[in-house]
């Protein structure tokens, strides 16, 4: 925490407020948007999570961290990490207490950038390099994934969209998992309210994960974003509430030059 305080008031201080570039938040939304971050810029997604009365557990507080970097207009790289879970009222095989979370690395490509008033799609991979072993939340973890992204603003509103395809194992057996997320946000001077449902369908128990989320963010600088907010379970076998929050952070200084 301390490095990264150093490294924040350093580059603060390098470069002109000006000449910093926006952050592109996915956070808190279950939805990713098809958008990039800024080329050659790294942004990390920083946030804790409080979640009730799971089929899994009683209680759990987690911390997540994404790390973005933008290599071309069309190529991002992503790392997700979740560095621990602390976990009460546990059901089944799982420990108690506190527990390491899961790593992945993936890629996220635009297929069409936007024109005009046309959409951005993009595809994402992504791929699971340590499972952990705290215990999951309704939507459980995947081996590998892929992402369908649809970003476009209309009428004042923006609009984030995903059609999501995961592989889940359980022993020796692999089954596939479908979700769907719809997030609909609109600006309020330097926050931004958004609204969000999503679905996803749950293998190995024949069930369905179905939850409404809202969240409010605040542009506290270009490149600086906080947000919170919580979500609301609405089948028996979702986790029945969530509560978040955390922030957006866009390092104000190119990791190579730009070509001119």
């Amino acid at each position: 925490v301390a490095l990264f305080s150093l490294s924040f008031a350093h580059a603060c201080a390098q470069e002109p407020a000006a000449e910093v570039p926006q952050a592109n938040p996915a956070r808190p939304t279950v939805s990713t948007p098809a958008t990039l971050t800024p080329v050659g810029y790294l942004q990390f997604e920083n946030g804790g999570l409080y979640a009730n009365a799971s089929q899994e557990f009683k209680s759990q507080f987690s911390t997540n961290q994404v790390t973005k970097l933008t290599v071309t207009p069309r190529l991002q790289v992503i790392g997700l990490f979740e560095p621990f879970a602390y976990s009460h009222g546990v059901v089944g095989d799982a420990q108690a207490g506190i527990q390491p979370g899961g790593i992945s690395v993936g890629v996220q490509g635009v297929v069409l950038p936007a024109e005009g008033r046309k959409p951005t799609v993009s595809l994402s991979y992504i791929r699971s390099l340590y499972g952990g072993s705290a215990p999951d939340i309704d939507i459980g973890s995947s081996q590998q994934g892929v992402i369908f992204l649809w970003s476009e603003d209309f009428g004042g509103l923006h609009i984030d969209t995903n059609g999501i395809f995961n592989e889940q194992t359980q022993g020796d057996v692999r089954r596939g998992q479908f979700g769907q997320t719809l997030s609909v946000s609109h600006p309020l001077g330097p926050f931004v309210l958004a609204g969000e449902l999503w679905h996803f369908t749950q293998p190995f128990s024949n069930g369905n994960a179905v939850g409404n989320l809202w969240t409010l963010s605040y542009a506290a600088r270009k490149n600086l974003v906080i947000d919170a907010g919580f979500n609301r379970g609405l089948t028996s076998s979702s986790t029945q509430w969530e509560g978040f929050a955390g922030f957006t952070y866009l390092l104000p200084h190119r990791l190579w030059k730009a070509h001119k």
